[in-house]
């Protein structure tokens, strides 16, 4: 019984959203969060452009275990992670069929798995470095890098209104199970109880955008009444708000261990070359 209950505890609107919150604002810490966002970025851009300059299949499995690693460090939340894993899964499954109806043979199946390790890559690194920065952060990180204020202001916005439009979505769907009765039986495979989610789910989307719309509206206002147009124009702003960025010894070890466990994985595959057919 205990069991069962965990389980619906972990599969909850409320755990989902606290996951989301975590993930956005970046609460689990980790080796990324303690490093300049800089850096992190810099890190992010070697490791994501690395596997497209190869074909070579050893050296794209080796950056996809340097990926994997990177996301232990970075301490990735079961959500994400769990997401990720499903779509590979997915995407793995998809190959076989399309490499088994459309006539190909074990060649066309390494061929398209090329394609979809190298995604693999990029997709670790994505969730290594960005769910290791919160939104200050990585707005402080793009204007520090002659980014356009609007742009970071946007990036920053978007991570804030997750949590909003989460709630807004847990508080919507709450509403409508008060006032709509489940089905009475689940049918096949509980195909009812997941037609009735879907509607749910469908129902929802015009009372969240709208109570957003509100938000956002109030936010701009506000924005607007302690200057932000200003401070976008006026450089001082973009001082003020850089001036906390330090590079340290961790941010130059990190890049420097990541740079030469790139170039490991480039001179395994000379050494073990498993190439495309």
């Amino acid at each position: 019984m205990s069991v069962v209950r965990k389980q619906r505890d972990v599969l909850s609107v409320e755990w989902i959203k606290l996951e989301l919150i975590r993930t956005a604002y970046s609460t689990r810490g980790g080796l990324f969060a303690a490093m300049d966002p800089r850096a992190v970025l810099g890190w992010y851009l070697m490791l994501a452009l690395a596997p497209w300059f190869t074909h070579n299949l050893t050296t794209v499995g080796c950056l996809f275990l340097l990926g994997a690693l990177s996301v232990a460090f970075a301490r990735v939340g079961p959500l994400v992670l769990g997401l990720f894993v499903i779509g590979l899964g997915f995407e793995l499954v998809y190959l076989v069929l399309a490499a088994t109806v459309f006539g190909g043979d074990f060649t066309t199946f390494v061929a398209l798995t090329e394609v979809t390790a190298k995604i693999g890559v990029v997709s670790l690194a994505s969730l290594a470095a960005f769910v290791s920065l919160d939104p200050e952060k990585l707005s402080d990180a793009l204007l520090a890098l002659r980014c356009p204020p609007t742009i970071a202001f946007a990036v920053s916005y978007g991570y804030r209104m997750m949590p909003i439009l989460v709630e807004e979505f847990s508080t919507v769907m709450e509403g409508y199970r008060l006032r709509q009765l489940p089905p009475a039986k689940p049918g096949l495979f509980g195909w009812r109880h997941l037609a009735h989610w879907g509607t749910l789910v469908v129902k929802a989307f015009y009372p969240i955008f709208l109570n957003t719309a509100k938000s956002v509206r109030t936010t701009v206002e506000a924005l607007e009444a302690r200057g932000f147009t200003f401070a976008t124009i006026d450089g001082r702003g973009r001082k003020i708000r850089i001036a906390g960025l330090r590079y340290g010894w961790l941010d130059l070890g990190v890049v420097l261990a990541t740079a030469a466990l790139v170039a490991a994985s480039f001179a395994a595959g000379e050494t073990w070359p498993i190439h495309r057919v």
